[in-house]
């Protein structure tokens, strides 16, 4: 009798719980719901896995008073790139099509996907190991081409970035 009294009771407690859902309607395609935290000048993402996003982080490149500002992407390399900063870098022009700069260790690229090359995006090239700024991209996507963010604001002062040497940092 105490046996069917507890199967009862779990069945009871578990039923319930089947059909919690959120009332937001977004998915994080893992069945979580993402919740926000704000600050003045960014946002953190987090999902029930505690994982945080990026996708509302930014860093700024800054040279003397040349300034931009990146919204960083989300995915394992860009968020490898803001665990190692603050950084100071060095930017040269490549090719005609981009502003490029080696870091001293290489990011992990596990988990991310390659893309196309856009202008103003902010990538991670595999085979070098190195940030590149496209400014005059051309090409499709390519699996060596990791996109670490977007430009959103400075992108008129790219030139500016091989100036010295160029601090980069999260906004806070």
């Amino acid at each position: 009798m105490s046996r069917q009294l507890l199967f009862t009771l779990v069945a009871v407690l578990l039923v319930p719980l089947s059909g919690c859902t959120s009332s937001q309607g977004t998915s994080l395609g893992d069945g979580s719901q993402p919740t926000t935290s704000a600050s003045s000048t960014t946002a953190t993402t987090h999902d029930t896995t505690g994982v945080d996003r990026m996708d509302t982080t930014r860093v700024r490149f800054s040279a003397g008073d040349a300034e931009i500002v990146i919204r960083v992407a989300d995915n394992p390399t860009s968020r490898d790139f803001v665990s190692n900063l603050p950084l100071t870098l060095t930017f040269e022009e490549f090719a005609g099509k981009e502003k490029i700069s080696y870091l001293s260790e290489r990011l992990t690229t596990n988990g991310s996907s390659g893309t196309a090359t856009r202008n103003g995006d902010l990538i991670y090239y595999v085979p070098w190991g190195n940030l590149g700024f496209f400014y005059n991209a051309g090409g499709g996507p390519s699996d060596d081409v990791i996109t670490i963010g977007t430009v959103e604001s400075g992108m008129d002062q790219l030139n500016r970035l091989e100036q010295g040497q160029v601090t980069v940092e999260v906004v806070s």
